[in-house]
């Protein structure tokens, strides 16, 4: 591309710091990292939270797994505590889940208790430094300078799908040692590629200039990022879960359910004229029934707007 000049180097270890690449029942592997922030992201589709919620929360948890040596069984309740502890400073007050319901939906087996000391803990080895500047906060800020120095249309570079594809890397140990600045350029580098507009790969080469990113750096993770990409939209990747769903519901529930399935009230026929005939109430019209269905339709991702100032800001709004 416009921006790759010089031979990246071998991919990292997936092992971080704290983590094993020998799989062990007392010692996280990344397989089970990767596992946990798919769960996040899980959390944050269904309870409607910003895409920032979800960013922070795996970048609290790749900060504490970084510090401390986790034993796979506490791993679940760890992860819970980073989803709440993100909604708490991303989500307004309004939208940020209960604990109650976080574990029941998570279903992480540990009590309000637990999650309470688990999040003291996390911000006590975290030093209460919680916030961060993130991979998502250089793609929207990049993405504000291309937009504001372009003459083409405002919906070819798309907002959205840049940060689906910034959830997709976050979901590989791998980039969590990436520079957010470097990751957020080396997506918008690959989407600018694709849609193959030369006056987009001349902005962002200023860029990328403006922001002293080193091109041996660049390279090497913009391949990784290609080769994640690739993967994601693999067919393999792509294609639906074909396993059935299955409701867990408590005993007592499922006798609840039992037993109502026999006691459906009858309802009377609803007249097709104008007037009720009671002779021909039970016979003439079809039967209606009023059903009640369960359905989990997750909103899709809000648009989380991010204001922040640092030096590099000023440099980077360049004259067009």
């Amino acid at each position: 591309g416009v921006l790759a000049g010089t031979a990246a180097r071998p991919p990292p270890p997936e092992a971080g710091p704290g983590m094993s690449r020998v799989r062990d029942d007392n010692t996280l592997c990344p397989r089970l990292r990767n596992a946990k922030v798919e769960d996040l992201r899980s959390l944050t589709n269904f309870f409607g939270s910003c895409t920032e919620t979800f960013v922070l929360a795996v970048n609290i948890l790749d900060r504490f797994l970084a510090l401390m040596k986790v034993k796979p069984k506490h791993l679940s309740c760890i992860g819970v505590c980073c989803f709440l502890l993100a909604a708490r400073i991303i989500e307004e007050e309004c939208n940020v889940p209960s604990t109650h319901d976080v574990i029941r939906i998570s279903q992480c087996k540990c009590t309000a208790s637990d999650i309470k000391r688990m999040e003291k803990i996390i911000s006590e080895k975290l030093h209460y430094e919680l916030e961060a500047t993130t991979a998502l906060n250089f793609l929207h800020l990049y993405h504000t300078i291309v937009l504001c120095h372009t003459s083409e249309r405002k919906e070819t570079l798309s907002l959205d799908k840049l940060e689906a594809q910034l959830k997709a890397c976050h979901c590989r140990l791998t980039f969590s040692k990436a520079k957010p600045s470097v990751l957020a350029l080396c997506l918008l580098n690959l989407e600018v590629e694709t849609l193959k507009s030369i006056e987009l790969l001349e902005i962002l080469l200023l860029v990328k200039k403006h922001s002293k990113v080193n091109d041996t750096e660049f390279i090497y993770w913009r391949e990784l990022v290609s080769k994640c990409l690739a993967e994601y939209s693999s067919p393999e990747c792509c294609k639906p879960d074909l396993k059935k769903l299955v409701w867990i519901v408590s005993r007592r529930t499922a006798q609840n359910l039992h037993n109502s399935y026999y006691s459906v009230p009858e309802l009377p026929t609803i007249p097709e004229g104008g007037c009720f005939d009671e002779s021909e109430s039970e016979d003439s019209g079809e039967d209606t029934s009023c059903e009640e269905s369960l359905s989990s339709s997750p909103s899709s991702d809000q648009d989380c707007t991010f204001f922040f100032s640092f030096k590099v800001a000023q440099a980077l709004c360049f004259p067009s």
